[in-house]
């Protein structure tokens, strides 16, 4: 048997140690072209980055040895004896690589295990000539290339070829791959030129374009090459998606009715494969999902993305890609990849690698039959419209478009044009049928891209044969340059490589029985007409269900309406049939229907007679309304309108005892309290609202060690609870005040009285001792505006001493301070009634009150009164001043 010839540098089986051989070209080519024992980098996560080899399971013992992420292609052996002689045809293409020696070890002797090992070595000797045929395929592209390119021979193109090779130092495949990349200009290159030109600066992923070009143009070429999608999706499992790191591949084909079958799949068990055959429309998987967004979908793990799919099962922690595989804006189908551990972010390159994958599975599966398609249908139509949906089209009673693709020089989506208008159409803004034909969709409707973006709509219906439907959807159209809403229902389906386009307008007549349905159904009213000459009546359904009887029964005639009235009613509703069928006059009476189920509605019935030319009586028309709600709602708010006099007739009784209170304990003004040298005046305003009165109280009095007692304080809240706590606490300051201790201490006491024998009120006080012998005030607060000193021109308020509100706290200290009261000094205590204003800072209102009290009066009775006259306090809140003034 002769040996096949090899190219330039290469050596047969038998040769020596390939080591030992010539640097430049150190073994002979193996059946992808590459030259062995050379080690080929490969991407991250890869196992190996350049040529085919046989996929994980097959036999290749001469695999064994190599290296982590890199490939040690093995030296062709021996052909067996029955194995033919290559032919001469062949002779200038590298031979295919031979199966591999069986691993060494024990063998089995026994006719079943030489059986078995006969079946092993067939199978690596056709994945070795499928991959020799994969390689030659490259080869004779590119031979082609040079032929055209130099006007050569064929002969001449092979020596060009080869001798290229040498010179360069790669093999011919690669040189084959560079070759079709540069004269092809798609994709493929695009995307081999992009992975050169992101990884020029690391010289290790350098080296690698070339393997990327290798195996993307032999995936390619095992893809064009056969049209059976399980050997595609093999293919470019092994040859391009193993290096990145896939485990698995499936390529659904997508079905008019947006379901998905399983067309050919690579890694996944045969069982798992026949469960998901078929993926029925509607079921949320991670294709389908691709599918409707019409864009690639990428998940870190099936778990995490919570959609099933193939193989979910066996690779759950997985990353998953999945990506639209579709020709000129139409999506035939969808390419899932399947990683066995998670899916990090890849990088453009990697990405850009996937969907040149995508795009070689749609020309497959665009060649491919329908699902369930006879023998006689193997491809789509390739006119531009069948007749068939021109025919359906033209049979239908509403407007109606047969749309066509149109598509670009590079392939993409970029219209439709309107192939046919059917007989029926009527364009909103009113062009005739000649005007609308033959033209593309956006520049017979440029607004389609607006509003509800019905152009949208199409284009997904066209990529995933999705049907769109929608009720009052918006169609706008241009008249002149205005633009015109007309509201329709749209249909829009794919039929073949044609969408149909249908919208019904809707017309006034339809529009105003439409608005009568829904104002009846709302407004709870059910029509009827009765004959009186015939006795036919007519009843809309909505009066049947007020009825709450069947639609098949008969309906109730005016004569017979006091049989299904309340008893008590029977008298009105006589009347009501008198004046109508009687006196012929129009009438209305409310009454109660007993129906038949039980239940007792609230009703009323209004009707008018039809006379003829001569006034008798022909008909009688009308309405019955349920008015139960209307009824109930009556009763419920005369219900509440009693329940709210009582109410506030309660309230006004309350605040008018609150009010005699508070007036019998602390009367709006009071004779002044004079001693030998301190004068003093008292002024109480009351909130003008008598539900806003409140818990300000004061007291001035002698006490026995002659010391005059002076306190303000303001209970929180409003009503009979802040007026009693006021009692409670004035009270208890006077009775506390008569063991003559110091206004610090009473406050304390003041507190514990506020904090346990209280409901828990809190309140506000400041109470000073004036010593008329030493003229001094001694004084403190809890929580309390501090008093204000006027003296000469000068009006100050005194130091904000320490001192937390009453009733806070169980225990309390309080911060006290004296005073020394000067001839003709005056001090003002009051409640912030007299300064709080909604919107407005407190700082702000105190400055305007100090700027009222230096102002200069003759007594101080007029003082007071003008600082509550001239006040601009809003909050309609009562208000306690007391002020003393040294003689």
């Amino acid at each position: 048997m002769s040996t096949p010839d090899l190219p330039k540098g290469s050596a047969p089986s038998d040769a020596p140690d390939p080591a030992s051989s010539d640097t430049r070209n150190p073994a002979p080519h193996d059946a992808a072209g590459t030259t062995g024992p050379r080690r080929l980098p490969t991407p991250r996560g890869t196992e190996t980055a350049g040529l085919p080899h046989p996929r994980p399971g097959d036999h290749a013992a001469g695999a064994a040895g190599q290296g982590p992420g890199e490939l040690a292609v093995p030296e062709p052996s021996s052909p067996e004896p029955s194995s033919p002689e290559p032919s001469a045809e062949s002779a200038d293409v590298v031979p295919a690589q031979a199966p591999p020696a069986p691993a060494a070890g024990p063998r089995d002797t026994s006719g079943l295990g030489r059986l078995a090992a006969t079946v092993e070595r067939l199978h690596a000797e056709i994945r070795a000539a499928q991959a020799a045929a994969d390689g030659r395929a490259l080869i004779e592209l590119a031979k082609g290339v040079l032929i055209e390119r130099l006007q050569c021979g064929p002969t001449a193109a092979a020596q060009q070829l080869a001798s290229l090779a040498a010179e360069s130092g790669v093999s011919e495949l690669e040189l084959a791959a560079d070759i079709i990349n540069q004269a092809a200009h798609d994709q493929v290159a695009e995307v081999t030129e992009e992975f050169v030109r992101r990884t020029s600066g690391d010289a290790r992923a350098a080296a690698d374009d070339t393997p990327v070009a290798v195996r993307l143009r032999t995936a390619e070429s095992g893809a064009l090459a056969s049209r059976d999608t399980q050997a595609v999706a093999e293919s470019l499992l092994e040859h391009a998606l193993e290096p990145l790191g896939a485990v698995a591949v499936a390529v659904w084909t997508a079905g008019p009715d947006a379901s998905l079958t399983l067309a050919g799949h690579a890694g996944f068990p045969p069982d798992e494969a026949g469960r998901w055959h078929y993926v029925p429309p509607g079921v949320s998987t991670l294709a389908r999902q691709a599918l409707g967004e019409r864009q690639a979908v990428r998940v870190t793990s099936l778990a995490s993305a919570g959609l099933p799919s193939i193989g979910g099962a066996l690779h759950l922690d997985g990353g998953r890609v999945a990506v639209p595989a579709g020709t000129g804006g139409r999506i035939h189908g969808i390419l899932e990849i399947c990683w066995a551990d998670p899916l990090e972010p890849q990088p453009p390159q990697i990405m850009r690698q996937i969907d040149a994958l995508a795009e070689l599975c749609a020309h497959t599966l665009d060649n491919r039959p329908a699902p369930g398609a006879s023998l006689a249908a193997r491809t789509w139509s390739t006119e531009p419209a069948d007749s068939e949906l021109v025919n359906l089209a033209e049979g239908l009673y509403d407007p109606a478009l047969v749309l066509t693709p149109f598509v670009r020089a590079d392939g993409e989506l970029a219209d439709f044009r309107i192939h046919h208008v059917n007989s029926h159409f009527i364009d909103p803004a009113g062009r005739p049928r000649s005007a609308v034909a033959g033209a593309m969709l956006l520049e017979a409707y440029p607004m389609a891209v607006g509003g509800g973006d019905l152009f949208d709509k199409i284009a997904h219906v066209y990529a995933t044969g999705e049907p769109f439907r929608a009720r009052r959807f918006t169609l706008t159209s241009l008249v002149g340059q205005v633009p015109l809403d007309t509201t329709a229902d749209i249909s829009v389906s794919r039929h073949g490589s044609s969408v149909l386009l249908i919208w019904r307008v809707e017309d006034e007549t339809a529009r105003l029985a439409n608005l009568l349905q829904h104002a009846q159904r709302l407004g709870q009213i059910g029509g009827f007409e009765e004959n009186t000459v015939t006795g036919e009546i007519v009843w809309n359904d909505q009066l049947f269900d007020l009825y709450g009887s069947p639609r098949h029964t008969s309906p109730v005639p005016l004569e017979a309406l006091t049989s299904h009235t309340h008893p008590d009613d029977a008298a009105t509703v006589r009347r009501f049939l008198r004046t109508v069928l009687h006196h012929r006059r129009p009438a209305s009476a409310a009454f109660r229907l007993a129906r038949p189920d039980g239940v007792t509605r609230h009703m009323r019935v209004i009707a008018e007679p039809v006379l003829d030319a001569e006034h008798k009586l022909q008909a009688v028309r009308g309405a019955y309304q349920d008015i139960s709600a209307q009824h109930w709602t009556e009763v419920a708010l005369a219900a509440t309108r009693d329940q709210l006099a009582h109410t506030e007739q309660q309230a006004a009784e309350r605040n008018r005892l609150t009010l005699q209170l508070q007036h019998a304990i602390m009367p709006p003004a009071q004779a002044p309290l004079d001693s030998a040298d301190l004068r003093v005046a008292v002024r109480y305003r009351p909130a003008e609202s008598e539900s806003m009165v409140g818990g300000d109280w004061y007291d001035a009095v002698v006490l026995p060690s002659q010391q005059i007692l002076l306190c303000v304080g303001d209970v929180a809240g409003h009503g009979i609870e802040a007026a009693t706590s006021m009692v409670v606490l004035r009270n208890a300051m006077r009775g506390l005040a008569v063991t003559g201790a110091g206004p610090a201490q009473l406050l304390s006491w003041l507190n514990t009285v506020a904090h346990y024998l209280t409901d828990r009120v809190t309140a506000t006080a400041v109470c000073g001792l004036y010593d008329p012998e030493r003229r001094t005030l001694r004084w403190a607060r809890a929580g309390h505006l501090p008093p204000v000193l006027i003296r000469g021109q000068k009006a100050t308020e005194l130091r904000a001493v320490s001192g937390i509100l009453l009733g806070a706290v169980s225990e309390a200290a309080y911060e006290e301070e004296e005073l020394v009261m000067e001839p003709d000094d005056t001090l003002l205590m009051y409640t912030d009634g007299l300064v709080e204003r909604r919107g407005e800072s407190v700082e702000d209102s105190l400055a305007q009150l100090l700027t009222k009290a230096r102002l200069p009066t003759t007594t101080l009775e007029q003082r007071l009164e003008g600082l509550l006259t001239h006040s601009k306090s809003d909050t309609d809140d009562d208000t306690c001043l007391i002020g003393i003034q040294v003689v």
